[in-house]
């Protein structure tokens, strides 16, 4: 057999896919609900994890992909310790966004598996018990009780 392509792995089409997916995302105009579906797409696929992260921190993006980004980044948060804590800055930017009460909330609630940062478990607290929309303050307190809950199974990674 001549076969001049090498077998793709898993990891390669996952990369690919990332890839068109992200383009395509990048190609759609700024309120695009295509933007949501393909975040949506694109859940699981750690390839993804640093595009996503910058979809969550950026005040400019459509506020539903960053819901979509933050709802994916509680799901599947990063092993690699550095994008862990950029992902977990990024959902305290969104957090401190005072015309985005959506994706503030959903940013609080995305929060618990990035407690291990000392600036996140802070501002988790601190919005638990003081932000003005209670229902921020209650997607806090759930991400307060879940961070408690992994860390018990000793799922809340490093």
């Amino acid at each position: 057999m001549n076969d001049t392509n090498p077998p793709t792995t898993a990891a390669a089409a996952a990369a690919e896919a990332a890839e068109r997916l992200i383009a395509e995302y990048r190609a759609l105009p700024p309120g695009s609900d295509r933007k949501r579906e393909i975040i949506t797409e694109l859940d699981a696929n750690a390839q993804a994890l640093p595009f996503l992260v910058s979809v969550v921190a950026d005040a400019e993006e459509y506020g539903l992909a960053r819901v979509e980004s933050a709802t994916v980044l509680r799901v599947w948060p990063p092993d690699d310790p550095d994008l862990r804590r950029r992902a977990g800055r990024a959902l305290l930017t969104a957090l401190r966004e005072p015309e985005e009460d959506l994706v503030r909330q959903y940013a609080a609630m995305s929060l618990a598996p990035y407690t291990s940062d000392p600036l996140v478990a802070m501002a988790l607290d601190s919005t638990a018990r003081a932000d003005q929309d209670p229902l921020v303050r209650d997607s806090a307190r759930f991400s307060i009780k879940e961070a408690h809950r992994l860390q018990e199974t000793g799922a809340g990674g490093p």
